[in-house]
């Protein structure tokens, strides 16, 4: 009778244990369809904002919307100075206040590495100015984006790189700032 009793018992709990976990599991379920629906909304809500703010998307001074761009992301006011534009590689380099020589371009740390390595022969020439194709190993590289730059940042960046460069461009949705020296 013993015996009996505690097979019961267990079999009660593993019973009621397995009902628990099915219980959870549809909840978890449950939960993440609601996360799910959640982050459509809020993406399609972004892309409603961002539809009809896109309309009237203006740069008046680039180089103070590029400061500003920067200070947000570094949490530290640079006030820039436009020294040059350079076209191969595509850049624009300035100074800070600090004495330091930054570089702004749309690629990337690896993009200019594979372009460096393609063409060093043709890019040689231009190894001198354009301080891209000589980066140290260890310089500082800051990314902005849609994500830590506002929700125009794509829209904004490609006017503000025209009023600054003079270069048209095509879309551009990230910029990369290195930090090439301080003197």
């Amino acid at each position: 009778m013993e015996i009996f009793l505690a097979t019961v018992v267990i079999a009660a709990v593993i019973f009621f244990g397995a009902l628990i976990s099915l219980g959870n599991e549809r909840q978890r379920k449950a939960i993440d369809d609601l996360r799910e629906q959640a982050m459509l909304w809020a993406v399609q809500d972004l892309r409603i904002k961002r539809e009809e703010l896109a309309h009237n998307v203006h740069v008046d001074d680039p180089l103070s919307w590029l400061n500003g761009i920067v200070t947000k992301v570094i949490n530290y006011n640079l006030n820039l100075q436009v020294v040059d534009a350079l076209d191969e590689p595509r850049a624009l380099i300035c100074t800070s206040r600090d004495g330091m020589k930054i570089a702004f371009s749309p690629l990337s740390r690896m993009e200019i590495q594979r372009v460096n390595g393609e063409k060093r022969s043709k890019l040689s020439q231009f190894a001198a100015s354009n301080p891209l194709l000589d980066l140290p190993r260890k310089v500082k590289v800051y990314e902005f984006s849609v994500l830590n730059s506002g929700i125009l940042f794509d829209l904004e960046l490609r006017l503000a790189w025209i009023g600054l460069t003079g270069q048209e461009i095509g879309q551009m949705d990230r910029l990369w700032m290195y930090v090439i020296n301080i003197d």
